[in-house]
């Protein structure tokens, strides 16, 4: 169990770090109904790199697993921005953006795991 909640760790930490790295990727899956795009990509970025490394102590493992349930929810709108998207620009990767909407429930799944002592 603990090599799982390492790649938890490092999956979250990387892709927080992605988000700074190359945020038009995550520009094009806001929805326009929401504002402050860029603004709103690096803070989910700086988000799962906190609750990335939050993971690792045990004194901090819960709030952290919880946060990460939190914070899949919260970016759930975005997934399905990228699905319709994908749709309507006929994207060959259309199929991958389909997957990741039920991913989402496996991640958070793999986070509620770690949400008990």
């Amino acid at each position: 169990m603990e090599t799982l909640l390492y790649c938890m760790s490092a999956l979250y930490v990387i892709a927080g770090i992605y988000h700074f790295a190359n945020p038009k990727v995550y520009l094009k899956m806001m929805p326009k109904y929401l504002p402050w795009h860029l603004p709103l990509v690096y803070i989910s970025g700086l988000f799962e790199i906190a609750l990335g490394l939050l993971l690792i102590p045990e004194a901090t493992r819960i709030f952290a697993a919880w946060g990460i349930i939190v914070l899949l929810i919260a970016i759930f709108p975005a997934n399905i921005q990228m699905t319709v998207n994908f749709s309507k620009k006929r994207n060959r990767w259309f199929w991958i953006s389909v997957i990741r909407l039920p991913l989402q429930l496996i991640l958070i799944y793999w986070a509620f795991c770690y949400t008990r002592p």
